[in-house]
C-alpha cells in the first residue's frame, strides 16, 4: 500500500535528525514544502481541511522529540514578536496567506526594544524557517490560513524555563 505524505515526511525527516547544522535545516524546509503540497484527498489533510481545528499535534516523536502542529488561523490573528527559546521552528502554509516579520532585540541607554528587520507573505506552499533566539510575529492575511509548525522541542518546556520570550511594543 501506497504511503500517504505525512508518512513519508515523518520518515524521511527522522532519517536525517540529528543536531541542528544547515544541511538538516534546509531539508527539513525541502521536506515542509513537500508536505503543504500533499494531495487534499489524502483522508489526514482532508480532515484538517474540514476541521479548521486550531491546533492539532500530527506528530510528535519519542525518540527525537520534534513535533509537527497543523494549526488554522482566521483573519487578522496577530502573534505579537516572540522567539522560541533554544527550539528551532519551520513554519509552512497549506492553505491561505500569511504575514510574517522578523525583529532584532536592541539595547538601548534607556532600556531594550525589538526593531523590525523585514515583513514579507507567505503564500500557500511556501516556508520560513526560524533558528534559535530568531524573534518572529506572524498575521493571518487571508480569509483562513492552514499552517504546519515544526517544531525540534517542546515549546511549554521552553516557556516554562523562560527561555522562549513574547514580546511587546518597546520591549
Amino acid at each position: 500500500m501506497e504511503k500517504d505524505s505525512l508518512t513519508k515526511f515523518i520518515e524521511e525527516l527522522r532519517q536525517v535528525w540529528g543536531p541542528l547544522d544547515s544541511r538538516l535545516a534546509a531539508k527539513a524546509q525541502t521536506l515542509m514544502n513537500k508536505l503543504v503540497r500533499a494531495p487534499v484527498t489524502e483522508p489526514w489533510l482532508a480532515d484538517l481541511q474540514e476541521d479548521f481545528a486550531e491546533s492539532r499535534e500530527l506528530y510528535h516523536d519519542p525518540e527525537h522529540g520534534f513535533i509537527l502542529i497543523a494549526h488554522t488561523e482566521h483573519e487578522g490573528l496577530y502573534r505579537h514578536p516572540h522567539n522560541h527559546g533554544d527550539g528551532w521552528v519551520i513554519y509552512a502554509v497549506q492553505r491561505g496567506e500569511m504575514e510574517m516579520g522578523t525583529y532584532a532585540h536592541i539595547e538601548r541607554q534607556n532600556g531594550a526594544a525589538v526593531v523590525q528587520r523585514e515583513k514579507y507573505r507567505v503564500k500557500a506552499g511556501e516556508s520560513r524557517v526560524y533558528l534559535p533566539g530568531d524573534i518572529h510575529d506572524t498575521k493571518c492575511i487571508s480569509d483562513s490560513v492552514l499552517m504546519f509548525r515544526l517544531t525540534s522541542c517542546d515549546l511549554k518546556t521552553e516557556l516554562q524555563a523562560k527561555r522562549m520570550r513574547r514580546y511587546t511594543e518597546g520591549s
